[in-house]
């Protein structure tokens, strides 16, 4: 699980939602996460118009990414931004179910901003096709605090939209259709607050653990939080310590990387830490650092070198100070011997010595 990059994706929470009328709808998405499309109805079947390239073809779920649940709906994983377009659910009469308008806006043009760094989202501007149309963000309501009992953060999701005079907002490529329009302008946004919310009691029965090595080759690895969405509050810790959007958005944070794309359901880390992720406040996994191999011999031998210099450099001082006993010992040995020729010649010596006192 933890060595898994930013595409990967796995069985776990998917957002699903509802027509208000139950029969049509029109939506704004982010592609690249995973989205379910229900359509309760017996023997139902599903027909796309899917937009490619500038013109609408009708296709079946051909596409590796769509999976079909029969009676139930359907499972699109990591749309791309090219299978915007309408899924039209008909029950076994052929009669519509459901028609869902989806645009799946490119998540790789998203524009994050954070109101405690004072940044701004978008403005709006002006859309020249023949009209007076604007483009503008629409924005969702926000998610939940990501922690509790201490300051956390918040985040909602915008879409693009185009208004006309006297006409519904559209999703931007819905609008477009196949007209080929590039525009700075025309992306999904994320904006964070900072939040501060009580605590309820949140208990979970089983808190999965893995753990994960960082290679000398990679420098880093990427965690996946389970059951994580970017349409859902995500929290990441990493020895208790809460990491941020404001920090990643400042640099202040660099040992970290929150993946925007999917709302920090991933991160990458270069640093091992006990790294701990929570949705909607509730603890999902724990991710434990395995060490380098040879790190501990590598600490050791750095721990271990000073001493081993320090005892070569006594064991030196000693042979020095041994061969100096030695020296002093030959030393002690050879007066010792002049002492006793000194008392043997004694007499004379003293002779000669009063002869030459005579003399002076």
């Amino acid at each position: 699980m933890p060595e898994r990059a930013p595409g990967h994706k796995e069985p776990g929470f998917y957002v699903s939602f509802s027509c208000p009328n139950e029969k049509q709808c029109q939506r704004a998405l982010l592609s690249d996460n995973d989205v379910f499309l229900p359509c309760n109805s017996s023997g139902s079947q599903w027909y796309f118009f899917l937009q490619d390239g500038t013109s609408w073809s009708h296709t079946l779920s051909s596409a590796s990414n769509i999976e079909i649940i029969p009676d139930s709906g359907v499972l699109i994983r990591s749309p791309l931004p090219s299978q915007t377009g309408f899924y039209h659910c008909q029950d076994e009469d052929g009669l519509q179910v459901v028609q869902y308008e989806i645009d799946f806006q490119d998540v790789s043009t998203l524009h994050i901003t954070h109101k405690g760094l004072g940044q701004k989202p978008l403005r709006n501007e002006s859309l020249s096709l023949g009209g007076k149309g604007i483009v503008f963000t629409r924005w969702e309501p926000w998610q939940d605090c990501n922690r509790c009992g201490g300051l956390g953060e918040r985040k909602r999701l915008g879409y693009c939209y185009i208004e006309e005079p006297l006409q519904e907002p559209m999703p931007c490529r819905l609008y477009l259709g196949g007209r080929k329009v590039w525009s700075s302008r025309m992306r999904p946004e994320m904006q964070v607050d900072a939040c501060h919310v009580p605590c309820t009691a949140l208990t979970s029965d089983y808190v999965p653990f893995d753990n994960f090595e960082i290679t000398e080759e990679s420098g880093s690895v990427w965690l996946t939080c389970p059951l994580g969405s970017v349409y859902r509050p995500i929290l990441w810790e990493a020895d208790n310590i809460p990491l941020t959007w404001q920090s990643q958005l400042s640099s202040q944070d660099l040992d970290t990387i929150l993946e925007p794309s999917n709302g920090g359901k991933q991160l990458r880390v270069f640093q091992p830490a006990i790294y701990k992720c929570f949705v909607q406040q509730e603890l999902m996994a724990r991710f434990n650092p395995v060490p380098f191999p040879g790190t501990a011999e590598t600490l050791r031998e750095e721990e271990g070198g000073p001493h081993r210099g320090k005892g070569k450099t006594q064991e030196g001082k000693a042979s020095s100070i041994l061969k100096g006993l030695k020296l002093l010992l030959l030393l002690g040995t050879v007066l010792g011997l002049l002492g006793v020729l000194l008392k043997i010649f004694h007499p004379s010596q003293g002779k000669s010595s009063d002869q030459v006192l005579l003399v002076k």
